[in-house]
Parts: structure tokens; C-alpha cells; sequence
């Protein structure tokens, strides 16, 4: 790894001389003797408008968040795969482009003050990853958080918390409030959209911490997952 981090850091080296940004790039760790010989990595390339800012510190006190569908579906999907599990309803990947869900939100509010997708560490991690960077604290509601019902009972089987498994097909969205409504009727009208929810707001108070308003009526602290509960699928 460290050898690896040498060759990172030359390249961009040589790149600053010559004048050339690097506008991607990744790097993957697998535990020796666990890969099966294939890597394949991908990388996308886009253009950003000007004056689009949407990077994990931009979260606003009164800012509403928006869910784009269904959570926790991809990383059940891989794990009832690798595990060779079946349920009674087939739980299948939500990966998907996001680009053209991203454009037509853009299109009704150029102001979105942050997009983030929740991958790795699912919905709780990238919320709190958001409250940390912009120093708000997060509201959010668990009966509005969509779940289908083969996940939500997949991951009791499996004693998995929904909120950190991983999602693909998905983004989170802070809005300014006055352009929340149109910003999720346009969601909902597009295929990556139909299931998208209002699922809580942004708040001065306990900046840095992510609050979840319970199905009981109680009150519980989102905090950031320690450790993994899968293993690393993306």
C-alpha cells in the first residue's frame, strides 16, 4: 500500500508540472487471497455548470432533505448473492446512472446546496459525513424513510440496520425550502425518482449530529457506523 501511495503522489506531481489536472481516479484494498483475479474500475467524467456548488459542506440551517427512493436495496441485493440467501420477493441491485435525475433537479433549482449519493456506510454515514462538513445538525424522521418490505424484513433476518447498508441508484439532497416541492414533484416524475421522499430538515441545533424521530414517537442519535456491518462491496 505504501508503495502505492508513492506512485499516487509522483503522478500528481508530474502532473502539476505539466500542467495537467487529474480529474479522477481510485484505489481498491482486498484482503490477500480474497480477490478472484478480476478488477474492474470504472470512471465518469462530466462538465459542472458555473456557479453549481453542491459539495458536503454546503447543508443550510432550514435546508429540507430529500431521499431519491428506497434504501438499503443494493447491498442486500450483494450479500443475499454472496451469502446464496432467497427471499420470497427477489431483491435486486438499484444500481443506475444519476446524471439525468441530477440534471432535471438542477433545471427546476440551480441553488440544491448539496447532492450526495449514499453508497458505502449507507443513508446514516453520508448524513452525518454532511452535518460534520457544513456544522448542522440533522432532523430526519424514520417513517418517512422509504424501505419495501423484502429489504426491511431481509435486513431483520439478517440483524442489519438499514440506515449503513449501502445504496447505488441513489441520492440525498439538500434543498432550500422554498424550492423543495418542486424540486420532489420533478424527482418523482423521473424513473429514479417516483419513490422519493421529504425525509427530514437541517437545524442550528447539535450541529454535527444526525437525530432520527422514531416509528415510537422517541428520539435516537444517527450516529457514524463503527466498523462494518457487511463486508466492503464498493
Amino acid at each position: 500500500m505504501n508503495e502505492l501511495w508513492r506512485v499516487i503522489v509522483s503522478m500528481k506531481r508530474s502532473a502539476d508540472r505539466a500542467g495537467v489536472s487529474l480529474v479522477t481516479g481510485d484505489t481498491k484494498v482486498v484482503d490477500r487471497g480474497k480477490g478472484d483475479k478480476i478488477y474492474v474500475n470504472t470512471s465518469g467524467v462530466g462538465v459542472i455548470r458555473d456557479g453549481i456548488q453542491v459539495g458536503s459542506q454546503g447543508a443550510q440551517v432550514g435546508d429540507v432533505v430529500i431521499l431519491s427512493g428506497e434504501i438499503a436495496v443494493h447491498g442486500i441485493a450483494i450479500m443475499a448473492v454472496r451469502e446464496g440467501l432467497e427471499f420470497e420477493s427477489p431483491i435486486v441491485s438499484d444500481t443506475a446512472p444519476l446524471n439525468g435525475l441530477v440534471e432535471s433537479m438542477l433545471e427546476v433549482c440551480s441553488d440544491i446546496h448539496v447532492l450526495r449519493d449514499p453508497t458505502r456506510g449507507g443513508v446514516a454515514s453520508a448524513l452525518n459525513e454532511i452535518a460534520d462538513s457544513s456544522r448542522v445538525g440533522v432532523n430526519i424522521r424514520q417513517d418517512s424513510i422509504p424501505l419495501s418490505e423484502p429489504v426491511r424484513g431481509a435486513c431483520e433476518i439478517l440483524g442489519l440496520d438499514p440506515l449503513y447498508v449501502a445504496n447505488e441508484g441513489k441520492l440525498i439532497a439538500f434543498v432550500p425550502p422554498g424550492d423543495a416541492q418542486n424540486v420532489l414533484a420533478c424527482m418523482m416524475q423521473h424513473p429514479l425518482g417516483k419513490q422519493a421522499r421529504i425525509i427530514g430538515e437541517v437545524v442550528a441545533d447539535h450541529p454535527g449530529i444526525v437525530l432520527m424521530r422514531t416509528s415510537i414517537g422517541g428520539s435516537r442519535v444517527v450516529d457514524m457506523l463503527s466498523g462494518e456491518q457487511l463486508p466492503r462491496i464498493c
